[in-house]
């Protein structure tokens, strides 16, 4: 999906933000918590959510003034104000009534909204909420969130609070640094930080009569989960549901909170297509990266992985694949044509010494099932298996892919057959020596 033209809503004097995504028959308004901006957002893995709810619905995305691509110098905003700035974008987007979506911090400016304008709230949807309630009392801070603001907003430090599970992988958390520096300087979130842990929306809870989806996962290291069992209890017409793991943000597995999104907001579980089909499969792997993350340092480190991924992309690109994923120091991809991942995987193999690492490649031809973000089945499997026995700077490709190419001029050397945990028969390797 092509990141769409961000417009801007005026807000009285102030200017905010926002994009439009999707063509479906009802209005969804996202609104971010603390940090947002709705170009880097697009590399992000909300990017994720974004484009599951414009699959069913017309989405508005903004950023709240003092944050991201809006006005940044506008003092601190009162919740009145930053409903005004809802209010606008709708406006400017012609959009009379919309399902409001509140994430993190978002979710107080949401039930704001919907018990002020019912008439313009179709219904709510709380993610990760984070807002003074009935029955909640603030557990002692673990540690001063002013002071780590300070020092490390920017750096990225903050992913092991709200994306733990991908705290150790040193792309994302340079990813995550620059969308910490392109949503506000540290003296603003430090301002927003103060502003949120202040509101209290027990007073208007029993004027949200809007239908409303709760959802939050049990150890969100960002934002306690006794928050919306808080409020589950004194909205009126709540619906929760507590999902497993510990990540704020929408990442590791969100298969079971998009549809439950989806189907409160469109009344339907989305069935799952079967897509069945015959790929080759590549695993691509860069050779004791830890160890030379370790002699490198992380900067270092950083800037030689982000080249890497960068020619990884690039004959990925050209040879026609499909990139479905990185693995911290690898890639995921798939072909429609053995061939051309077969002259992928070497192109890879050939150019990524020059930049001072060794990488390897195992492929495989099956019939896969493809979701919109993943690949599953046997074939998978068996590739992952086999990148794993290759040497350094080799691709070996599994005798399926040898038999398929015949013809192509891709010279192989037989490696023998091997067995695999997890499959019956043994799997005949083969080394690419040649690929025409």
């Amino acid at each position: 999906m092509i990141v769409p033209k961000t417009c801007y809503a005026k807000s009285g004097e102030l200017s905010i933000a926002y994009q439009v995504v999707g063509e479906g028959p009802f209005d969804v308004v996202f609104v971010p918590g603390f940090n947002s901006n709705v170009d880097t957002g697009w590399e992000m893995p909300v990017a994720h959510l974004y484009r599951r709810i414009a699959s069913f619905a017309r989405l508005i995305i903004f950023d709240k003034r003092g944050t991201g691509l809006s006005d940044r110098n506008c003092g601190i905003p009162s919740l009145e104000e930053r409903i005004d700035d809802v209010r606008a974008v709708m406006a400017a987007a012609g959009s009379e009534t919309a399902s409001i979506f509140g994430f993190s911090e978002g979710s107080a400016m949401a039930l704001m909204f919907a018990a002020t304008y019912p008439g313009r709230t179709r219904s709510l949807v709380l993610y990760g909420a984070q807002c003074k309630c009935p029955g909640w009392v603030d557990p002692p801070p673990p540690d001063n969130l002013e002071e780590l603001i300070d020092k490390f907003w920017g750096t990225g430090a903050s992913v092991a609070r709200f994306a733990p599970s991908l705290a150790e992988n040193p792309s994302f958390r340079e990813l995550w640094a620059r969308y910490e520096r392109s949503g506000a300087s540290p003296s603003a979130i430090k301002a927003l930080v103060r502003m949120n842990s202040e509101l209290d929306v027990g007073p208007i809870l029993g004027s949200v009569k809007t239908p409303c989806l709760l959802l939050h996962r049990t150890g969100d290291r960002a934002c306690n989960v006794e928050v919306s069992r808080n409020l589950a209890k004194h909205l009126p017409n709540a619906r929760y549901i507590e999902l497993p793991g510990d990540d704020h943000a929408p990442v590791g597995d969100t298969k079971r909170l998009f549809d439950e999104i989806e189907e409160f907001l469109t009344g339907s579980r989305p069935i799952e297509p079967s897509d069945r089909v015959l790929a080759t499969v590549m695993f691509t792997d860069i050779v004791e990266s830890t160890q030379r993350a370790r002699e490198l340092g992380d900067y270092a480190w950083h800037e030689l992985l982000a080249r890497h991924d960068q020619i990884v992309r690039a004959e990925i690109g050209r040879y026609s694949g499909r990139e479905i994923k990185t693995l911290g120091d690898g890639f995921l991809a798939t072909f429609d044509g053995p061939a051309r991942a077969v002259r992928c995987a070497s192109a890879i193999v050939e150019t990524i010494p020059q930049i001072g690492i060794s990488v390897r490649a195992g492929l495989h031809v099956g019939e896969v099932e493809a979701t919109a973000n993943d690949v599953n089945g046997i074939a998978v499997h068996v590739a992952a298996r086999v990148v794993a026995t290759a040497a350094p700077n080799q691709v070996l490709v599994s005798s399926t892919v040898k038999d398929l190419v015949a013809g192509s001029n891709i010279k192989f050397q037989d490696h023998g057959s091997r067995t695999f945990k997890g499959l019956d028969d043994k799997v005949r390797l083969f080394e690419v020596v040649a690929a025409g």
